[in-house]
């Protein structure tokens, strides 16, 4: 077995592996196969950008879990999973995107090499990775087995985070401040939205306070004016406008944990109805934060911001946050409990979410969000360390386009399309904000 860095002590592997196996006894299971790569990772180490593949680990009763996946990748989980090497089994490349036959099948060979051929198996599948016709292939090759529905069954598990985790939370939490105190620089009217991405990439790659950064689940999500009303538009070349607010929903991350952390700029003087629901939104966040302890429940926090809400005549529908903690694209969230009313899963110390009760309207959006770390006593703890309000950069001036220098070179408003008094952006913000669906 050759000489392995990881993460983790094996202390804390154990303790995830004896989790897992406690909860397969509940269900039933004689196995899983886990395809979602956090799961991967949470219990094993592996890492590598080959999610675009069938792959997994099988976890049994008893004995130590098994990586699987396509050969050229089992030479990173040598070098990366806490496994000895005879633990890893890679498939030929000849299965990969094949329309002659499926790594399933490939998979089915070593389940029975285990002794699984007739045994309650679980899979997850509720997940971007385990394909319909993964599960048709891999139930064909297995008639005498049980193949069940295991989703979310280790994402649970992973819901309370130990001590070891807390401080890759926290790393990543450093790095999310870096981003946005980049942002909150660099963003100013004139200034391509490209440019500033390309920035807050380095300043994410880059790390903080000594340690490297990760990159995230999500790339960063920054809609200004009229297009905040959609959440998860990216960004263009376009420039940056005075007169609009942009939300920027971003995440550092460090070996593959997350702190999510959103804040809006808004370039010049923001008008009435943007100000009060800032306010809203921030009484919101503190009534949810004091809601947050251990004891109460995930419903509390959101019943908690939306009392606030709705003081300021703001009706928010839907969940206003979610579990985090270790997540591979597409998604930086544990993708089991919900800041939502109906959600009742009782809170435990330990527990990380994303506190995020963004609001988009008709034209304008606005997001002042908070990871938060669930403590033995008193209210939650707040990963990141930044003012809890919109930035208001006042004085920012917009950069003068050719079409609004004047002179006998100026192209007139016929040629360009617009109305006289049109200038080609978006109106201000209205009076009539549509509520959030």
């Amino acid at each position: 077995m050759r000489s392995k860095t990881l993460p983790f002590s094996r202390a804390e592997y154990a303790r995830r592996l004896d989790r897992t196996r406690i909860a397969m006894e509940a269900a039933g299971l004689d196995a899983v196969f886990v395809t979602d790569p956090s799961n991967m990772a949470w219990l094993t180490g592996y890492d590598g950008w080959s999610f675009y593949v069938h792959q997994g680990v099988i976890v049994t009763k008893d004995r130590d879990p098994v990586w699987w996946g396509r050969a050229m990748d089992a030479e990173g989980a040598l070098r990366t999973v806490w496994m000895a090497d005879d633990h890893v089994r890679g498939y030929d490349d000849g299965y990969v995107q094949s329309i002659e036959r499926h790594p399933m099948q490939d998979l089915a060979l070593r389940l029975a090499e285990l002794g699984l051929e007739r045994a309650r198996v679980g899979v997850e599948m509720e997940n971007y990775y385990y394909s319909a016709k993964a599960h048709a292939v891999l139930t064909g090759a297995l008639p005498d087995a049980q193949v069940e529905d295991a989703t979310s069954l280790v994402n649970w598990q992973r819901a309370v985070k130990s001590d070891e985790e807390i401080v890759f939370m926290r790393r990543a939490a450093r790095i999310s401040e870096a981003i946005v105190d980049g942002l909150v620089a660099r963003t100013a009217p004139g200034v391509p939205k490209n440019e500033v991405v390309a920035e807050a990439w380095r300043d994410a790659v880059r790390g903080a306070d000594g340690h490297w950064g990760d990159y995230p689940a999500i790339v960063p999500m920054l809609p200004s004016g009229a297009d905040a009303a959609a959440p998860h538009l990216t960004w263009d070349g376009r420039e940056f406008s005075a007169g609009e607010a942009t939300f920027f929903e971003i995440a550092g991350c460090y070996r593959r944990y997350h702190a999510p952390f959103c804040r809006t700029i808004f370039l010049g003087t923001p008008p009435d109805d943007i100000r009060r629901a800032e306010a809203a939104v921030i009484a919101g966040l503190e009534a949810g934060l004091d809601a947050a302890r251990a004891g109460n429940t995930a419903g509390d926090i959101a019943e908690a911001l939306n009392l606030e809400l709705a003081r300021a005549g703001i009706e928010r529908k839907g969940r206003c946050g979610y579990a985090i903690g270790l997540s591979y694209p597409p998604d930086w969230g544990e993708r089991t409990i919900s800041l939502r009313p109906e959600d009742r899963t009782v809170l435990m110390p330990g527990m990380t979410f994303h506190f995020m009760p963004g609001l988009w309207m008709r034209d304008w959006g606005l997001e002042i969000t908070e990871s938060i770390l669930i403590r033995e006593d008193g209210p939650a703890e707040t990963l990141c360390n930044r003012p809890r309000e919109m930035v208001v950069k006042e004085h920012e001036q917009a950069e003068p386009r050719p079409f609004d220098i004047g002179g006998p070179d100026r192209v007139s408003d016929r040629v360009l399309g617009l109305e006289p008094g049109d200038d080609g952006l978006s109106g201000g913000p209205s009076d009539e904000p549509r509520r959030q669906n």
